[in-house]
Parts: structure tokens; sequence; C-alpha cells
């Protein structure tokens, strides 16, 4: 699952202004589910959700083919850091 965790916070850190603030937390939300929260500076939040969600969307489409691979079911939150 580390991997996932890994990959969102890649694209994520590519995506924002501010790389030192992407944050990722994990939480399992069963045997073969989890969610994942990323948390981004205010201001990144409309860069890491994109135009219409593209962006946000495209990472979530990207995690659910992720996670096929290894049977698991992974949700993505989007959180402003406060």
């Amino acid at each position: 699952m580390e991997s996932l965790k890994e990959l969102v916070e890649g694209i994520a850190k590519a995506i924002v202004e501010h790389p030192s603030e992407v944050v990722v937390i994990e939480t399992a939300s069963g045997e073969q589910s989890s969610a994942l929260t990323l948390r981004v500076a205010a201001s990144d939040l409309g860069k890491v959700i994109g135009k219409q969600g593209r962006t946000a969307r495209s990472m979530r489409t990207l995690l659910i083919a992720a996670g096929m691979k290894s049977n698991r079911r992974v949700s993505l939150e989007i959180a402003e850091e406060k």
C-alpha cells in the first residue's frame, strides 16, 4: 500500500507550488480497502483539483488502476491544510 501513497504524493508534489506542505494520510477502511487523504496548502488546492475536477479525477483513476494490481479498493480525498 505504501506505493499507492507514494504515487499520490509524487503526483501532488509535481503539481503544487509548495511541495513541502503535501501530506498523504492512509486510513484502512477494511481488509481490502483503504482511503488516502491528500492535504495541500490552501493556495495549491485549485491546482490539485484542476479545472472542473479533471486533475483530481485523473489521480483517482490512476489510484483505482494501481489498486487493482494488488486487489485493493482505494479512495482519494483532497483536503485543505489548516
